[in-house]
């Protein structure tokens, strides 16, 4: 059940937070063995928190806009007391000493955190097939994929093991996994959702954004987590009420982006078409657009989120962090062993190239060549918001695959992207929702920066048609 419907019958006193959680952890043991979302399950915590919750109802007290909602946390965000993992073995029995400022805010809002859900290591995927606690399974055909990295995320919040959950996205890893598991995924403006707490993977690039079943739930988690907090330099916004004016809005004006309909998948082009007529057919306008410099966000992308990472995790050597390998040699081969232990392949080989783009001789070949084209291409954009009110695009080229299939051909899952990571680059927000229920097609809506309000407008409308 949708969070703002599940915490309505908790305050009007047809359901209590210790029943609704009761449901989702029987959900949670009907389907994890298949699935495997969840890395960390914390049952009794969730229990006496619920228990709070109902105690604060019945004294006639408002606990907050999600009171007694059962969410998900993606494991590379901190939660106090909780596992964070990472999908890493070299942060296995990291307990974090506090929450993140997401997890701060869900909790100040009666949200209750239930655990930790499975994700690529350290947010490095497209199919949350890297993790060091095994892949997750697509809960709407097991043998598929669920997306990543925020795989975990989305498959809970499709199963009905969490009404809510959190995920992060520096290349899609949010839009991805809502669209292969046919649920919402909202990619806020880079800086109006605070990162403190969240593990770095690509710092400029990174944005903590929330996995739900419809877009009000989506406009109701965002107004939760966004918000001004000191304590992460990059915080730039207000807290602002999406959901009071969220409002179904077909009369816009739409751009077709050409160089993100190419090489989509012919069923997802079409099906992403009739959405769009749908709209039309509302009173939407639409026009075809050409971003030049998108043909290059890809590789952009690539040498800027790999280099950041290079540097993002140098500190899991054994002695500042993580997991320390037991050779007792020199220092040099006792860092080379317990990094060669601590990392999977793909954490390894993004390591590797990224420290290539930023070592002295290509620095400017690779890493500065990159910036440039950041900046051309948020100036196109920029352009771009001046005709249109929104883009809209597929959110994957193809739909989900089977386990297995493509984690040996990194290329092609790197291509794979290639929809989500301009929106990353220029910080954008944007949402997917799914073309259809169950259906693991999604239909992207991109904004300009803190115009979220329009996106989830656009996408309440695209959401109520048929």
């Amino acid at each position: 059940m949708e969070a703002w419907k599940t915490t309505q019958r908790i305050k009007n006193g047809e359901d209590t937070s210790v029943e609704v959680v009761e449901r989702v952890f029987e959900n949670i043991k009907k389907h994890e063995k298949n699935v495997n979302a969840y890395i960390t399950l914390e049952k009794e915590k969730a229990l006496n928190q619920a228990r709070k919750i109902d105690k604060a109802i019945k004294n006639g007290e408002d606990p907050g806009p999600l009171a007694g909602v059962p969410i998900g946390i993606k494991d590379s965000i901190s939660t106090a007391g909780m596992k964070t993992t990472c999908g890493s073995k070299t942060l296995q029995n990291y307990i974090p000493p506090y929450d993140a400022y997401t997890v701060q805010q869900i909790k100040e809002a009666g949200g209750i955190v239930i655990g930790k859900t499975n994700c690529d290591e350290f947010c490095m995927g497209s199919t949350t097939e890297t993790s060091y606690f095994g892949e997750t399974r697509n809960p709407l055909n097991p043998d598929l994929v669920p997306g990543g990295s925020s795989g975990g995320s989305a498959a809970a919040v499709s199963y009905g093991g969490a009404s809510i959950a959190l995920g992060s996205d520096t290349g899609g890893s949010v839009r991805c996994p809502a669209a292969f598991c046919s649920v919402v995924g909202l990619k806020p403006t880079y800086g109006s959702v605070s990162r403190h707490g969240l593990v770095a993977y690509g710092s400029s690039l990174d944005q903590i954004g929330p996995i739900t079943q419809d877009v009000k739930d989506a406009a109701l988690t965002y107004d939760v987590i966004s918000g001004n907090d000191p304590q992460d330099p990059t915080s730039n916004t207000t807290k602002q009420n999406h959901l009071q004016n969220l409002e179904p809005d077909p009369d816009v004006t739409l751009g077709i982006p050409k160089q993100l309909q190419e090489g989509v998948d012919p069923e997802i082009k079409q099906k992403t078409n009739e959405k769009i007529d749908k709209l039309r057919d509302l009173g939407a306008e639409t026009k075809r657009i050409d971003i030049p410099s998108l043909e290059y966000a890809l590789p952009a992308y690539c040498i800027i989120s790999m280099s950041e990472a290079s540097s993002n995790l140098a500190r899991y050597d054994g002695v500042r962090y993580g997991h320390r390998s037991k050779s007792n040699e020199d220092w040099n081969t006792e860092f080379s062993k317990t990094r060669a232990e601590s990392f999977g392949d793909e954490v390894k080989r993004r390591i590797i190239l990224g420290t290539y783009a930023l070592s002295a001789g290509y620095y400017d070949r690779y890493y500065n060549k990159a910036l440039k084209i950041r900046n051309l291409l948020t100036k196109e954009f920029k352009q771009t918001f001046k005709e249109v009110d929104a883009l809209i695009s597929p959110t994957m080229p193809y739909k989900p695959f089977e386990i297995g299939e493509k984690i040996n051909d990194p290329l092609s899952l790197y291509m794979g992207d290639a929809l989500n990571v301009p929106v990353n680059m220029v910080g954008n927000p944007s949402i997917t929702i799914p073309t259809n229920k169950n259906e693991p097609i999604g239909i992207q809506i991109i904004g300009d920066h803190h115009q979220e309000q329009k996106i989830l407008n656009i996408a309440k409308a695209m959401e109520e048609t048929k």
